[in-house]
């Protein structure tokens, strides 16, 4: 069985040393869904809900995390992301949200692409929480992450 890397030998909470990994390309995907009553998915195309457009904000909103999970997750390292994308799809009866985050570093970047959609779908949350009491987000998920080594310099 594979070890927890966050816990010492005495189990308490460590931040992993990356310092000796090489610095690579890196890029995860999640997804998330809220599934939101068919009245609500209208409103939302129709952009006529009171806060404004809820699909740009829960975008920004997303970005916005994924830039900020090194604040929230106590252990996570605080990394330079190169690129950040959250798409949000209004469906009938649920919204969602996937976020592809890329960087060039020691570490992975799952962690921010979870938060990404995370924020977006809290935002989407918050936005809609007026009209639509029965809102639930779920199957938060990473879809995947890839590494990918630098040439030699």
């Amino acid at each position: 069985m594979a070890q927890l890397t966050h816990v010492d030998e005495q189990g308490r909470a460590r931040m992993v040393d990356v310092g000796d990994k090489p610095v690579s390309r890196r890029v995860a995907r999640a997804r998330g869904v809220i599934a939101i009553a068919p009245e609500t998915a209208e409103l939302i195309r129709q952009n006529a809900l009171a806060k404004g457009d809820v699909l740009a904000v829960a975008q920004i909103a997303g970005i916005q995390a994924a830039k900020r999970t090194a604040e929230l997750i106590p252990l996570c390292h605080p990394l330079e992301l190169t690129r950040i994308e959250v798409q949000l799809q209004v469906k009938d009866t649920s919204v969602v949200a996937v976020s592809t985050v890329h960087c060039t570093g020691r570490t992975g970047v799952e962690m921010e692409a979870l938060t990404a959609v995370a924020g977006a779908l809290l935002t989407v949350y918050d936005m809609c929480k007026a009209v639509d009491k029965q809102m639930v987000i779920g199957d938060v998920h990473l879809v995947e992450k890839t590494k990918h080594d630098l040439p030699p310099a």
